[in-house]
């Protein structure tokens, strides 16, 4: 199976970031976590993207705030998928982040969630990875699952409870 890397751009950004780790390894995904900056390691975050499909990651995940260009760079380095997550930072509430992660130009696509959205980018890289590998995608079939008789029992909890009043 293809790991996914989850770089982020400050160790700052793991409080975040965790909730990507904690659904890939639920998913028993390989990955490897770094930090790297567009910015402030401009260099080694193109060398590890120019290298990412040959040394076995099959999805990039890449998490920053503010300035939020590290999965632009990253993508722009590769042909292999990259997620961006945007990061709320105490300026513009993310927005910044967001617009930074998302406005990428022809050629250099980067899929973006949410702000803060790790867990969903984590779940979006292991969709990519199974389209290559049954086990892993019946593993999804089996959340949604869970997901749906959840969502079933809460509805007859909240039942129950209106008929109550």
């Amino acid at each position: 199976m293809k790991k996914v890397a989850v770089i982020m751009g400050s160790d700052s950004d793991f409080k975040v970031v965790q909730k990507a780790i904690m659904k890939l390894k639920e998913f028993d995904v390989p990955y490897e976590v770094h930090v790297m900056s567009a910015h402030r390691t401009p260099d080694a975050a193109a060398e590890f993207s120019k290298n990412a499909k040959d040394n076995g990651f099959g999805v990039i995940i890449a998490a920053a705030g503010m300035a939020a260009h590290l999965a632009g760079v990253l993508a722009a380095h590769t042909t292999i998928p990259v997620i961006g997550i945007p990061i709320k930072s105490s300026c513009f509430d993310g927005m910044d982040a967001l617009l930074a992660t998302v406005m990428m130009p022809t050629g250099i696509p980067v899929a973006t969630v949410a702000v803060d959205g790790a867990a969903n980018a984590a779940i979006l890289a292991i969709q990519m990875l199974a389209l290559s590998d049954d086990d892993l995608a019946q593993k999804l079939v089996n959340m949604k699952i869970d997901m749906a008789e959840g969502v079933a029992k809460k509805d007859e909890d909240i039942i129950r409870k209106a008929a109550e009043l």
